[in-house]
């Protein structure tokens, strides 16, 4: 009988190590809304066991859901057991991912058990990944009311808060009657949230017509009337009829007047008796 018992021990060890073996892969999203990263925990195989702590290894494929180079993110991996009870836990990292790019890293932990489930928690940048760390920022135009763009993306009107990631990034403001701005931004991965940038709009440089066919014509308005514009673009003169034309902004243009002094006109004095020659 004792015999018996003591071959049955190994084999229950055996038949649990090798159902935790079968169990499916992990699939974990981070974060859980908008996630960024996909990760796929493989099979933890049990590399041997040290003072009541085992040595387990697994797998883990590691997609990069974003538009956003990830250039380092590490995370705490939690072993778990059926009761949410720490069993143990290790370090993963990853590094140099490119958008939609997929990755096979060996993840490395120790455990007193073998787990049910794992639980993630980002270490760096307060949680986040440093390239999906969005921070927020106000962008404020002078005058107000810009269409604003980020990365060609229509944001909306100034002033506008927009959370964004950090690296850099392309600004555009569009607002009528005013010059286009275009300008970098960079995003520090450290940078204190709450922070704002303004741009002042800038005046046209020269005259612009809008056609109703979508055409922008830039240059200098000659002449305008009830029936037709005249506009002169690169020193060849168009003329365009009114009912062709949705909109023009004008460029302010500062006339100075210039005072001309008037130029005394000379006259001949008349004719004196002792001019007269006698006959």
């Amino acid at each position: 009988m004792s015999r018996h018992a003591s071959s049955l021990l190994p084999l229950l060890i055996l038949v649990s190590a090798l159902s935790f073996a079968k169990k499916p892969d992990l699939v974990m999203m981070w974060p859980p809304e908008n996630p960024t990263l996909k990760l796929t925990f493989g099979t933890f195989h049990d590399m041997g066991s040290y003072a009541g702590k085992m040595t387990l290894v697994s797998d883990v494929t590691v997609q990069n859901l974003s538009a956003k180079v990830m250039p380092r993110a590490s995370f705490n991996v939690s072993l778990l057991d059926r009761n949410s009870v720490r069993l143990g836990n290790g370090l993963l990292i990853i590094e140099d991912l490119n958008p939609g790019q997929s990755a096979k890293i060996q993840f490395q932990c120790t455990s007193v058990g073998q787990p049910a489930m794992l639980n993630l928690a980002a270490r760096n940048s307060g949680g986040m990944p440093t390239s999906t760390k969005a921070i927020p920022i106000t962008i404020v135009s002078v005058p107000p009311g810009a269409m604003l763009k980020v990365d060609d993306q229509a944001i909306g009107m100034t002033p506008v808060t927009v959370r964004m990631p950090a690296g850099t990034h392309n600004l555009e403001l569009h607002k009528e009657g005013y010059a286009d701005a275009k300008t970098p931004l960079d995003v520090s991965p450290d940078e204190a949230p709450g922070g704002s940038i303004t741009i002042t709009l800038g005046g046209l440089a020269s005259d612009t017509i809008e056609l109703r066919d979508g055409s922008i014509l830039n240059g200098d308005v000659i002449s305008m009337s009830l029936e037709a514009v005249v506009i002169n673009v690169q020193g060849k003169e168009q003329m365009f009829e009114r009912n062709r034309i949705k909109k023009m902004f004008l460029v302010e243009r500062t006339v100075t007047h210039v005072t001309v002094p008037e130029t005394p006109v000379k006259t001949n004095p008349p004719a004196t008796d002792s001019q007269i020659p006698h006959r």
